[in-house]
């Protein structure tokens, strides 16, 4: 097992303040988007930290004690994650988009005694709820309002902290030197696609090997500029956090997902990790662009992905890239693939992806311009991090090797199992469950199908549960054909294939409303809403042709014989997409019960 050289994260932080005090650490736009970030160096983190830190002490958190976070992804997030940390307390994350039933379900079952929202409207959402652990509410901005509970601003917690350490300076490090690794650092709520969300106790040995782990691929380097976009209520945010304080990385952080793409030009970063749904917009745009341009420019366009597929194939092999081929690679760089980088910053050194599948086509597509996508795998339960690619040893279609000591075997049915430092304590209050979710020798049942290759390359097939078996009594996996078609079909946002217990599998579709918009412009349907583009027979017989397209790489029980396109897409807001993005099956299938029936009652016409 894997030596930890710190104790806990506030061990781990600490000494990277003391290690590089007058270091960039995380910025944040300035206010209003007027002007450049605003950065902290590690010496403005650990002061306001240590205030909170003091703050949260003075109102009686203690060690293990829980301390819920409900806001979107801000510098003040990790301010306060931090703050809790040094407490001794640990973190309860709670999603911005989370119902007001389920945000208090959360501070109810966690037992958290203090609740950090981002402002009122976010307080507002306990208003009323039985929680009897309960003390304080603290808001980021604003002013709390009435909510029944205590409150106060940030700045108030802070002040309180900042005079408690002016009696007792030394409070911060005197608690920190009694957290353990064995302590619990996060109580993460699986957002899960049914039922109630459990919560996963992570303990501090886990992010601290997740930071080490990190620091040893070659993925994080003190010299590069992270963007970070991501959820830190999702365990993916929050593991990039524990590399960034292990390696020193500065981190510009922007939790607003509509301002990605501006925001890629302005901070010129070099590393991203991001969901699949990211990388598959940017996907659409430039496919959908390069085909509105002309058949001269689609030429080029499908030429240059030829050239870049051939020298991608071979750096993946091993193996040297011929003179004359590298010469045809400049010049689609130059002509296609260049544009690409200059959407993402122009300094992009490595993109991540993970919490969902990414289609193998879509990693090709990257690799081949020269930007290749680390695909990794990790669930909540293993703090995020137990597979990734590395820089210089991508295989597109695979999550690549294990990370550092981590355990791997595969169940006789080819279910992923994992055991080591980085897998959770248990599911917080369900002692059924956490002996449910392991086996008798320790190790965790990911609930996911893979396969492993002779190098420890691990291809993730499907997730156990959502296995399709239709009535001839044949498997279907259907992230593997969704992934497909999004690959196939650039206009596509969502799909969802239907099929259990039924005699042939159908597709829920929804367009990705840019591209969508993209595609009629210039023809009949030109400013038309949204609703009534896709749900147009032109629309509907475009999306055809590319279904006929999947159905010729598949096998003939996976064929998709119909499909409805939705008339919006699917959304978080709407409880039909988690908060990393991935798709809620049985919410999904139960909104549009209607239109699966037709499918399967002779309603809709079937694919010729």
């Amino acid at each position: 097992m894997t030596a930890l050289p710190y104790r806990s994260i506030p061990d781990m932080f600490l000494k990277r303040v003391t290690e590089t005090p007058d270091a960039r650490a995380f910025a944040h736009p300035a206010p209003g988007d007027a002007g450049e970030p605003v950065w902290l160096t590690w010496t403005d983190v650990a002061a306001q930290a240590k205030a909170i830190a003091a703050g949260l002490h003075e109102l009686g958190v203690g060690l293990e004690d829980r301390v819920a976070i409900l806001s979107s992804t801000r510098v003040e997030w990790i301010l306060a994650d931090l703050g809790i940390m040094c407490a001794g307390g640990a973190t309860t994350t709670v999603y911005p988009t989370t119902e007001a039933d389920d945000a208090a379900f959360i501070v109810r079952d966690s037992g958290s005694k203090v609740v950090i929202a981002e402002d009122a409207g976010q307080a507002a959402k306990l208003k009323g709820a039985d929680l009897p652990d309960l003390v304080a509410i603290v808001v980021i901005d604003g002013e709390p309002g009435e909510t029944g509970v205590p409150g106060l601003t940030l700045a108030e917690l802070e002040r309180r902290g900042n005079e408690a350490l002016a009696k007792r300076p030394a409070l911060i490090e005197e608690i920190t030197a009694e957290i353990g690794p064995e302590h619990l650092a996060t109580v993460i709520y699986t957002s899960g696609t049914t039922g109630r969300p459990k919560g996963v106790e992570l303990l501090h040995a886990g992010w601290v090997w997740q930071g080490k782990t990190q620091s040893e691929l070659g993925v994080l380097v003190p010299n590069d500029l992270q963007y970070l976009w991501l959820p830190l209520s999702h365990s993916f945010g929050k593991t990039l956090i524990c590399g960034v304080i292990y390696v020193g990385m500065p981190t510009y952080v922007d939790g607003r997902v509509d301002k990605i793409i501006d925001n890629l030009a302005a901070i010129r970063p070099t590393l991203m990790a991001a969901a699949p749904r990211v990388f598959e917009k940017v996907y659409n745009v430039v496919v959908t662009t390069a085909k509105a341009g002309g058949d001269t420019k689609w030429k080029i366009f499908t030429w240059a992905l030829n050239v870049g597929r051939q020298v991608s194939a071979l750096q993946q092999a091993g193996k040297p890239v011929p003179a004359g081929l590298r010469i045809k690679y400049a010049v689609a760089h130059k002509l296609v693939f260049s544009k690409l980088h200059a959407r993402l910053g122009g300094n992009m050194r490595a993109m991540v992806s993970g919490s969902a599948p990414l289609a193998k086509e879509i990693g090709e597509f990257f690799s081949a311009a020269g930007l290749p996508i680390l695909e990794g795998y990790g669930l909540t339960e293993t703090f995020a991090g137990s597979f990734v690619n590395r820089p210089e040893h991508v295989r597109v279609g695979t999550v690549g090797q294990a990370l550092g000591d981590l355990e791997i075997k595969l169940d006789t049915d080819g279910e992923i199992l994992l055991r080591g430092t980085p897998v959770m304590r248990g599911y917080h209050n369900l002692p059924e469950e956490t002996a449910a979710a392991f086996t008798e020798d320790g190790f965790f049942r990911t609930g996911d199908i893979g396969e492993l290759d002779p190098d420890g390359y691990l291809r993730i097939t499907d997730r156990k549960k959502d296995l399709i078996k239709t009535s001839g009594g044949k498997y279907v996996a259907p992230s593997h054909i969704e992934g497909m078609f999004k690959s196939v079909c650039p206009y596509t946002s969502q799909a969802v294939v239907i099929g259990q217990a039924r005699n042939f599998c159908t597709m829920l579709i929804t367009l990705d409303p840019d591209a969508i918009t993209a595609w009629s412009a210039g023809g009949p349907l030109e400013g038309r809403p949204y609703d009534e583009l896709v749900t147009s027979q032109e629309a509907h017989d475009m999306v055809d042709g590319y279904v006929k397209q999947l159905n010729e790489r598949l096998n003939r029980w996976e064929t998709i014989k119909r499909f409805v396109i939705l008339p919006r897409d699917l959304s978080i807001e709407d409880g039909e997409l988690t908060p990393s993005m991935k798709v809620k099956r049985r919410v999904v299938e139960k909104a549009y019960a209607d239109d699966i029936d037709k499918m399967y009652t002779g309603s809709l016409a079937q694919i010729s």
